[in-house]
């Protein structure tokens, strides 16, 4: 699984930054390193009002902040490594 994050100028003023800290912590924690590739990416071009754009694969979603992360990452990530 390829999961990136926006890292742009308007997702960095989003709280990008935040939300790099909480998929590592997430990642470390779940013990899915060997599974996933996170990395950074520059302006996906589906910048939102509110929050950071994150892919996840193919599959690109806007609006992550840290206060939905949780739900976020239980859904989209760890739900689909395990289908």
């Amino acid at each position: 699984m390829i999961i990136q994050i926006c890292v742009g100028s308007s997702c960095h003023l989003k709280g990008s930054e935040k939300l790099v800290e909480l998929f590592q912590a997430a990642i470390e924690e779940n013990k899915i390193d060997g599974d996933v590739t996170f990395a950074g990416s520059f302006c996906t071009g589906k910048c939102n009002r509110e929050g950071v754009t994150v892919t996840v694969d193919d599959d690109v979603y806007t609006g992550i902040t840290p206060e939905n992360f949780n739900t976020f990452f239980k859904d989209k990530v760890l739900k689909k490594l395990t289908d």
